[in-house]
C-alpha cells in the first residue's frame, strides 16, 4: 500500500528538525564541500556530525562523492536550496522580531 503523500511530506519536514542537518543544507547552498570544512564552520563533533549527514544521505537530500581520502558533500537538488529560501521568507514575515543574521544568511 502506498504511503500518503501527508506522511510522506511529515517524515520529510521530521527529517529537516535538526539544527546541524539544516546548517549543513544552508552550507551547502553555496556549493560542495568537503566534510573537514563542514566541520570547521558547524563546530560539532566529528561523530555528531557524520550522524547527521549520514541522515540526509538516507533521505537523499544530500549527495556524497570521494575523492582520495576526502568525502565531498553537495545538495541532491537545487529544489533543496529554494525551499530553505522559502523558510527564510516566512520566518522574516511571520517573526519579524527573529534576527536577520539568526536566521543564516544563507538560509
Amino acid at each position: 500500500m502506498p504511503v500518503p503523500l501527508y506522511q510522506a511530506k511529515a517524515e520529510f519536514f521530521r527529517t529537516l528538525g535538526h539544527p546541524a542537518r539544516i546548517r549543513v543544507l544552508e552550507l551547502l547552498q553555496d556549493g560542495p564541500r568537503p566534510v573537514r570544512e563542514l566541520l570547521e564552520l558547524i563546530e560539532i563533533e566529528p561523530s555528531s556530525l557524520s550522524q547527521q549527514l549520514a541522515v540526509l544521505r538516507r533521505s537523499n537530500l544530500v549527495t556524497a562523492t570521494r575523492a582520495g581520502s576526502t568525502v565531498v558533500y553537495a545538495l541532491s537538488t537545487p529544489d533543496v536550496a529554494e525551499l530553505l529560501r522559502a523558510a527564510r521568507r516566512i520566518l522574516t514575515e511571520m517573526r519579524p522580531e527573529l534576527d536577520r543574521d539568526a536566521l543564516g544568511a544563507a538560509l
